[in-house]
């Protein structure tokens, strides 16, 4: 398999994670040609600390359900900010005002954020 084709594998485990805990207002960032840090970003919002905790615990779990390696997590004992390092695939979670704040997607995306990909 290809480390792009892993990649994308990758954030469809993700993605489909953050669906059933129901995360809200998630945009996957193809980042491949802007950084060296990953093939994708992914951007979402808890309704709470514990909520945030609670999305990064399943996505975590279902990384490594998948397969996946050497997954590292900061932020969670907090749980405003939750970032997953993926490998590729770069993932974070955020509670809405902490998300507001940093308005990761405007500056990953140069689209101003519009590059929403479910909920």
């Amino acid at each position: 398999m290809s480390q792009r084709a892993s990649a994308q594998a990758t954030l469809r485990t993700v993605l489909a994670s953050l669906e059933d805990m129901k995360a809200e207002d998630t945009v996957s960032i193809d980042i491949s040609g802007k950084s060296s840090i990953g093939d994708f970003m992914v951007v979402t919002t808890g309704r709470s600390q514990r909520h945030v905790a609670s999305i990064a615990d399943d996505v975590v779990k279902k990384l490594h359900e998948a397969g996946a390696s050497r997954v590292r997590v900061e932020g969670q004992r907090q749980g405003d900010w939750v970032l997953i390092d993926a490998n590729d695939v770069i993932v974070h979670v955020f509670r809405p005002e902490i998300r507001t704040f940093y308005n990761l997607e405007k500056m990953w995306s140069g689209r101003g954020g519009d590059a929403r990909t479910s909920n």
